[in-house]
């Protein structure tokens, strides 16, 4: 038996379609919507954002996501002006023991790990 993919249930937060757009702007394509969920895809990694906003739930969910390159990833968010479009948190890119690492909050709080090892 092979397990194939682990595709998590993101909530959108209250405003569904600017958090598909915030996502969209990041890069991900969508593989398929169906209105309250939609499948999000960049490259291996896919999730699902569901139309969800709680509160609580969402600031205590983390996702972590293995890039190649940090810096390039972080000059996309700067150079597409995420940050003030969205309304969104970006942290720094700081070194951890398992490499180098930016924290973005989206729309519903949840904490995207962005991490180059």
């Amino acid at each position: 038996m092979r397990f194939q993919s682990l595709e998590p249930f993101v909530p959108s937060g209250s405003d569904m379609e600017k958090s598909k757009q915030l996502f969209l702007a990041l890069g991900f394509t969508v593989n398929w919507d169906v209105g309250d969920y939609v499948g999000f895809q960049k490259d291996e990694c896919r999730f699902i954002l569901q139309k969800m906003d709680n509160k609580d739930f969402a600031e205590n969910f983390m996702i972590s996501v293995k890039l190649d390159d940090i810096q390039a990833f972080l000059k996309s968010i700067e150079e597409k002006k995420l940050k003030e479009r969205f309304g969104i948190k970006i942290g720094t890119i700081t070194q951890q023991s398992y490499g180098l690492e930016l924290n973005l909050i989206d729309l519903a709080g949840v904490c995207w790990h962005f991490v180059e090892q």
